[in-house]
C-alpha cells in the first residue's frame, strides 16, 4: 500500500544499523544507571577505619536514597522518603561545598541530648548500649585523638549527632568543625549491606563480608 505522497506505508519496519542498536542500548542504560543512582540505591566505597570494626577499609557496599528521600540532583529539593533518620543508622553524607563522602553512626536527633562520659554514650541520660564501638588498637594508628568525654549539648531542629564506631579515631560530630549535620542539605542515605569487600593490605577478597547487612 502506497500513501498520496508514493511512498510506502506498510511493510517491514527497516531495521537499524549496528551501531545506532548499539548506540541506543547504551544510551538507555545509562540513563537508568543515572536514575538509580540518583534515587534508589548508590556504591560507596570505605576510605578510613573511622567505622572499624563494623565497616573496614575496603568495604564496598550498597546506599538506600529512596529511604530518607532523595535529593534531586543540582538542585536543593528533597523528594519524600520512607521515614526520618533514626539513632542507630549508619548513614552516608557529603558535608557543603565538598566533593567526599563520609559515613557515620547516627547517635541522636533533633531534641535528643548527647553526652559521652569515659566513652559511654548518653543520650537523654540515659546509657546507650553499644556493643560494636572500638576502641584505640587495631592495624591503622589513629589520625587523631577522638574525645572520650563530651557534652551535655542538645541537637538542634533538622540536625543529626553522628559519630564513628571506632570512638578514639573517628572526627565527628564531637569535634567543632564537624558539629551536628544538617540531614536534609548533608544526608546521602542509610548503608544497607556490603556487596564486596577487599583486604587492602593482602590484596585479597574478603568473602566473609559479602551480602553482610550493615546494623
Amino acid at each position: 500500500m502506497f500513501s498520496i505522497f508514493g511512498k510506502k506505508k506498510d511493510g517491514p519496519a527497516e531495521k537499524k544499523p549496528i551501531w545506532k542498536e548499539t548506540l541506543d542500548v547504551v544510551v538507555s542504560a545509562a540513563v537508568m544507571a543515572l536514575l538509580a543512582r540518583s534515587f534508589l540505591v548508590q556504591a560507596f566505597t570505605i576510605p578510613s577505619g573511622s567505622m572499624e570494626d563494623t565497616l573496614l577499609i575496603g568495604d564496598f557496599l550498597f546506599v538506600n536514597k529512596f529511604l530518607y528521600g532523595a535529593k534531586i540532583p543540582f538542585t536543593e529539593v528533597r523528594l519524600p522518603g520512607l521515614r526520618d533518620p533514626a539513632p542507630g543508622d549508619i548513614i552516608v553524607f557529603r558535608p557543603p561545598n565538598e566533593r567526599q563522602d563520609y559515613i557515620k553512626r547516627c547517635i541522636a536527633i533533633e531534641g535528643q541530648s548527647v553526652e559521652v562520659r569515659d566513652g559511654v554514650v548518653y543520650r537523654d541520660g540515659v546509657a546507650v548500649e553499644e556493643d560494636f564501638t572500638k576502641f584505640m588498637g587495631g592495624a591503622h594508628p589513629p589520625r587523631w585523638i577522638s574525645p572520650r568525654n563530651f557534652g551535655p549539648v542538645t541537637v538542634p531542629e533538622g540536625h543529626l549527632f553522628l559519630m564513628g564506631d571506632n570512638r578514639d579515631n573517628s572526627k565527628d560530630s564531637r569535634f567543632a568543625d564537624v558539629g551536628f549535620k544538617d540531614w536534609k542539605q548533608t544526608g546521602q542515605g542509610k548503608a544497607v549491606f556490603i556487596y564486596w569487600s577487599w583486604n587492602t593490605e593482602r590484596k585479597f577478597p574478603r568473602f566473609d563480608r559479602v551480602g553482610d547487612l550493615i546494623h
